[in-house]
């Protein structure tokens, strides 16, 4: 046997104590296409499960399926930990390349993501679950002139428009690949990262790589909408599984709208480094913090009342009869209302990349967010905040990225095999 082989068995070995332990199988909304089994083990591990390993908690054991109807990380709760990166196809590499490189991945993906060790294993993660893991992949707009196949370039996929607010670094933006890596555990996520980055070989390389985070799994009492790092519950508003029309907001639909079939069940994925100016932020009183977000700071309610999940009264005056909501509140002027039905599912991780000489923190957000068609979901909104938000004196868009990003690939298929193949 090799030593591969032992890792394998490892990882296995921790993952088989899950049925010794007792098992619950959920699904992430009838969209999500991703199904999750938790290990409900609780935090003694000190008992032993199959072959005598000790038992995984449940965050450790939870496992995302990387085969579906959409790709995993798109509907996936947000994980407490992230890794963005983008790849380059080397000089000379082109379609044939690009398949091999995408089933290498895709095989190395799915064992990840279910708790195995991939060949020549590194062992950073021997000892732990899969932790939600996923890992999901695009591609940019310059993949398809690379591969030969701008005629199968969707349109989805036109360049976004210059914005005022823009400071962009075109060394960290765009992109012919793009990776996006989740898990509850650092050790998990960086597993991954590594051996993404490996299986890349002389196929492509790395053009950007951005690490995230989240607060980590139980951290809270109850589950709770995530903070930034400027204090703010973020994520209020976000579009819903259960929505009626999600699907149609977050997702190509299959033989229609004029996307390729190769994009049915798919998404369109907007990514953008979000530098957060938090020295001026924190000089700001509370209540001007609520003003510019048009939130209460301690629960995210809407400045008009009730709790955070409360419709914002965009009409309501205050005694002074001046609206509640100022009109350049980041809440008023993002609101789908105020945009057609504009909506995206955000699904960002913080950043914090160190401090500056001059003491400046180098901290944001890495925004990604999920739609059917970009230039309906997030180009209008990012239009209009660039026309007068509040929120824009204290940030900057620094990065910035466009991705396709295929549905999920069936039972022996690799992702983008539908394009590539076709």
């Amino acid at each position: 046997m090799t030593d591969s082989d032992n890792l394998e068995l490892s990882r296995r070995r921790l993952l088989g104590t899950v049925g010794a332990a007792g098992a619950a199988s959920l699904v992430v909304g009838a969209a999500g296409g991703a199904g999750i089994s938790a290990a409900l083990s609780g935090e003694d591990t000190a008992g032993a499960g199959a072959g005598g390993a000790p038992a995984l908690t449940t965050v450790g054991a939870t496992s995302v399926m990387f085969h579906g109807k959409h790709q995993a990380g798109i509907t996936t709760p947000l994980q407490s930990r992230g890794h963005l990166v983008a790849f380059d196809l080397a000089p000379g590499a082109g379609r044939k390349e690009a398949a091999a490189l995408l089933r290498r991945w895709s095989v190395t993906a799915k064992a990840l993501m279910s708790g195995k060790a991939p060949a020549e294993d590194t062992g950073v993660a021997l000892d732990a679950g899969p932790s939600s893991l996923t890992v999901t992949f695009g591609f940019g707009r310059t993949f398809f002139d690379r591969t030969g196949l701008t005629s199968r370039r969707p349109a989805g996929l036109d360049p976004l428009p210059a914005f005022s607010s823009d400071a962009l670094d075109p060394r960290r933006s765009e992109g012919d690949l793009w990776v996006q890596i989740g898990a509850d555990d650092a050790l998990v996520a960086f597993h991954a990262l590594r051996a993404v980055q490996k299986d890349a070989g002389d196929a492509a390389r790395v053009r950007w790589q951005m690490n995230g985070f989240n607060r980590s799994a139980g951290a809270t009492a109850k589950p709770m909408t995530a903070r930034n790092l400027m204090g703010q519950v973020d994520g209020t508003g976000n579009p819903k599984p259960t929505d009626p029309d999600f699907d149609r907001r977050i997702f190509v639909p299959a033989g229609g709208g004029g996307a390729p079939e190769w994009m049915a069940g798919g998404s369109y994925a907007v990514v953008r480094r979000i530098r957060m100016l938090l020295d001026d932020w924190e000089k700001l009183p509370l209540d001007r913090q609520e003003q510019v977000i048009g939130r209460r700071k301690s629960d995210g309610a809407p400045l008009t009342g009730g709790t955070e999940t409360t419709e914002l009264d965009l009409d309501k005056l205050g005694p002074d009869g001046k609206l509640v909501i100022p009109d350049n509140a980041h809440s008023r002027i993002s609101a789908p209302e105020q945009n057609g039905g504009a909506a995206m599912l955000r699904r960002p991780f913080s950043f914090h990349d160190g401090i500056g000489p001059d003491g400046t923190p180098d901290a944001g957000l890495l925004f990604v967010c999920w739609q059917a068609d970009p230039l309906r979901g997030f180009v209008p909104v990012q239009r209009k905040l660039d026309r007068g938000d509040a929120l824009s004196a204290f940030i900057r868009h620094e990065a910035s990225g466009l991705f396709a990003v295929p549905g999920g690939p069936a039972e022996g298929e690799y992702v983008g095999q539908r394009l590539l193949e076709a």
